[in-house]
């Protein structure tokens, strides 16, 4: 796997813990979904980032748009998880 690749799910680890503690309200997912969404969320700030000019092709995302990212998919997680908790 390339670096950039490599570094992209590190830093997406970390993120997705430091996500998790800025998101307000109380979150029933574990330390496994948790990263897993954190890791996404890298990827998704990769995405966004070269959307929108930030990121030429083969640069990946750093900390703020990853952490842009996870907070992004930790907010469709919460809507999806609330709405099939209460039927």
């Amino acid at each position: 796997m390339p670096h950039g690749i490599i570094m992209t799910i590190v830093i997406g680890f970390i993120v997705g813990l430091i996500a998790k503690l800025i998101m307000p309200g109380r979150e029933p997912s574990g330390f496994i979904i948790t990263s897993v969404i954190g890791i996404a969320g890298s990827f998704l700030g990769t995405y966004l980032g070269r959307a929108i000019g930030h990121y030429e092709p083969g640069q990946y995302a750093g900390f703020l748009m990853s952490l842009l990212g996870a907070c992004i998919l930790l907010g469709i997680y919460h809507l999806i998880t609330r709405g099939s908790s209460r039927t």
